[in-house]
This record gives C-alpha cells, sequence and structure tokens, in this order.
C-alpha cells in the first residue's frame, strides 16, 4: 500500500485531529455496554442463535455404547489373518438400536448395520463390501486392522464433560449436540430489545404515493433486515415527523420500552433539528466524529438506561456504522464476549484508491480466481448514498487511515459479510 497522496488531494483533506478512530470508538462503546442478567429456559427447537446462560456439562457418553460405523460384518480382531485368507461363521445379525445378547466366539462373527451395539466378543468391523460371502459363511483378507470402524462410548462427549461455557450463541450444530445430550430445553438470556425509528418531513414509507420533494425511506428496512439476523426482539416505531413534542414523545416511549434505540439521520455537526435537541435534553449523549469512510458522524449514550446509537442518514453509512459498532454492542449485551469484527487478508484484482486521514470500508466482492484461491475486487463505485453497492458487495475492503493507493496483487484486509451473522 502506498502512502503518497493522490494528484489533487492532500492529507489534510480529509484529517481531523478530534476525530476518534474506529477501534477507539469501539472500544469506548463495548467498555459502556453491559450484557442482560435476565435468563429464560427455552425449547432447544427455539434456542437457535440465543446465548447461553449457563455452562452444559454432558450426562451421558455420546454415543453411550460402542458400535459400528458401517454396515458390514462385527469379528475379533484376533481372527483377522496374519497372510492368506480366514473363514468365519456368520452367528446373528445385529440391527441399531436392537441390541444382540450373545458372546461371539472365535471363528464366528455377525451380520451389523451402522449404529448396531457392538455385541460381546467383537472389537471390529470389517465393511461388507470387502468381504465374500457364501451362505452363512463369510471370507476376509489380511489387509485389515484391528479395531477399525468401530465407535467407542463417549468418543464424541465424556460423561462429565464441559461441552458449553456460557455466552456461547447457540448453532445448528449446537442445537443437535443439545439433543444428542437428551437435553430438551437450554437456559439462555433473553432476547435485547431494539427499537428504531426515522426522523424527517421527507421520508415517505414504502407503499405510500411519494410527495413532491420526498424520498422513500430505505434505512429502516436495511435495519430490520440487519437486527432481524441477530434475532433481537423488534420494535418498528415507524416514521417520525419533524415535530418537537413527537420526535420528545417517541424517545420518551422507545427508552421506556427498549434495551437499546437507534435513528438515521440527523446527527452531522452543526445540523439544526429537534433530534439533537432532544437528545441533549433527555440524556448523556455524545455526538462523535470518526476518522472512517463512509459513516464519520456518530452519536452514542445513554438514556434513562437505554443505549442510544445514532447513526448517519445516507444508506451505506448508516450500514458501515451499524456494523462497526452498534452489532458488536449489541451482540455484548446479549451475553457474548468475542465481538469484534473477524477478518481475511486477501489479494486484490483491482487498483483501489482513497485520501489519507480516514480508515476506508470500500465495497468489495470475494471471489476464487483461476487458481482455486480466494480474491477480492471492487463493486464500483463508492459513495455513501449508493445502496446498490452493499447489494452487490460480499465484504468490506478496509483501506488504512494512512494509505492512498493499493496496487493490483497486494495484500488488504476483508471483512465478509457472512462473519457479520
Amino acid at each position: 500500500m502506498q502512502n503518497k497522496t493522490s494528484p489533487g488531494s492532500t492529507c489534510c483533506d480529509e484529517f481531523d485531529p478530534n476525530a476518534l478512530n474506529v477501534e477507539q470508538a469501539r472500544k469506548k462503546i463495548l467498555e459502556t455496554v453491559k450484557s442482560v442478567v435476565d435468563v429464560e429456559t427455552i425449547p432447544i427447537r427455539e434456542a437457535l442463535n440465543r446465548v447461553l446462560a449457563e455452562s452444559v456439562k454432558s450426562t451421558i457418553n455420546v454415543p453411550p455404547h460402542i458400535n459400528s460405523a458401517m454396515d458390514g460384518y462385527a469379528i475379533s480382531g484376533m481372527d483377522i489373518p496374519t497372510t492368506g485368507e480366514n473363514k468365519l461363521s456368520v452367528v446373528g445379525t445385529v440391527m441399531a438400536g436392537r441390541p444382540l445378547d450373545i458372546t461371539i466366539a472365535a471363528g464366528e462373527c455377525v451380520r451389523i448395520m451402522t449404529g448396531g451395539k457392538i455385541p460381546a466378543g467383537t472389537d471390529t468391523v470389517i465393511m461388507q463390501e470387502h468381504v465374500q460371502r457364501e451362505a452363512e459363511i463369510i471370507t476376509l483378507s489380511a489387509s485389515h486392522a484391528v479395531g477399525q470402524n468401530v465407535r467407542q462410548a463417549g468418543e464424541d462427549l465424556a460423561k462429565g464433560d464441559t461441552v458449553f461455557q456460557p455466552g456461547r450463541r447457540l448453532t445448528p450444530a449446537d442445537i443437535g449436540m443439545l439433543a444428542s445430550m437428551g437435553n430438551a430445553k437450554a437456559t439462555v438470556f433473553r432476547k435485547i430489545k431494539v427499537a428504531f425509528f426515522s426522523t424527517g418531513d421527507e421520508l415517505c414509507s414504502v407503499g405510500q404515493p411519494l410527495g413532491d420533494g420526498q424520498i422513500y425511506d430505505s434505512n429502516r428496512y436495511t435495519l430490520d433486515g440487519m437486527l432481524r439476523r441477530l434475532d433481537v426482539e423488534l420494535i418498528d416505531m415507524g416514521v417520525i415527523p419533524d415535530n418537537r413534542e413527537l420526535i420528545e414523545a417517541a424517545f420518551a416511549e422507545a427508552t421506556e420500552k427498549a434495551d437499546v434505540l437507534i435513528t438515521t439521520g440527523g446527527v452531522s455537526v452543526g445540523e439544526a433539528d429537534f433530534v439533537k435537541e432532544t437528545l441533549e435534553k433527555l440524556g448523556q449523549v455524545g455526538f462523535w466524529k470518526i476518522a472512517m469512510k463512509p459513516g464519520r458522524p456518530l452519536a452514542f449514550g445513554q438514556i434513562e438506561g437505554c443505549q442510544f446509537f445514532g447513526l448517519p442518514g445516507n444508506p451505506v453509512s448508516a450500514m458501515v456504522t451499524f456494523y462497526q459498532f452498534v452489532q458488536p454492542a449489541i451482540l455484548r449485551m446479549m451475553g457474548i464476549e468475542d465481538v469484534a469484527p473477524k477478518f481475511l487478508l486477501l489479494k486484490t484484482k483491482d487498483s483501489l484508491k482513497k485520501r489519507p486521514g480516514r480508515l476506508e470500508f470500500q465495497r468489495g466482492m470475494i471471489e476464487t480466481d483461476e487458481n482455486g484461491g480466494m480474491v477480492v475486487s471492487s463493486v464500483g463505485a463508492q459513495g455513501s448514498g449508493i445502496l446498490s453497492s452493499m447489494s452487490k458487495a460480499n465484504c468490506f475492503i478496509e483501506l488504512p487511515l494512512e494509505c492512498s493507493v493499493v496496487e493490483v496483487g497486494e495484500y488488504v484486509k476483508v471483512q465478509p459479510f457472512a462473519g457479520m451473522i
């Protein structure tokens, strides 16, 4: 990455010595928010994406008994010939869930299905494709190992093992593991309640005809989608007109019902509106300038115990600031400790440019190159009002504050959207 200034620009074009960098802002927010303490016990079918409030120990071995990993024949490893072949008598069949209550003697074997309990006297399973059978006799060669194709009791989970710690957000595999231990319920932290609304006489809800000078309110619908992925309890309060009394009433209602309140627009420095006036009246809210692009202005604070985020009004700026600051804060409130965004280092297929002075989140597309490796490319125009750049992208390309040019083939930090939940 080059640190030279692009033609026609200087470092001071974007530099503000009073602006917080992204890490400083995120750190301040995460040091402020607290995890919820209220818990509930729910059926595991309802626990996907919920956060465990207590540790989970296995009360049984998983699997609970030694069983076959294949369809085949259970034998004693002593009957595997060292050279040539050996013939064994088939004395029964073991189906999964229906054990065979006999002891297998030397020179004998049983037909066994995947998951079937290994009968006494056997310790090895030979795949059915690897034997020859005639009537009740099988013939096997010397090319087998003692103990093959057998799952041991407790091989997956041992009785008494701590399987999950508090703070784990449950995945589909986790739900399956809970079921494998016989757990019908899980104790989780309650859902975070998030209220959000837009303000402005120029905003029109979808489904309504646009008036002269109006635009459709896309931010509220984008927020709705991002919040649904977090599995929070949503309180959509719609569009609030530019009216002091209505705005103040909306803030009062939201902070009474919710753990978090999010608004978009009205946070730029020097911008005169009723939102900032109401915030200063009702709570402890700071208006920050962040050394990032897009998304420079951000308001953060508390109103009557409710965490408040005032995001920029430009659609891309609102999404970038949500992912960098709001989502980590909500995840921390849910009870998750590791909330930092995850990155990859990938080569770029394009030359990328920016002005020094701000960390920039450009929208990109992770692709597979001709050699099967991952690379990243730009999706094109990067304006903060071009929402289509987010729709086309599957990642952010993070360009450091001081750089101006990234050449083709250089490595860049990439934040996949898939890691943003």
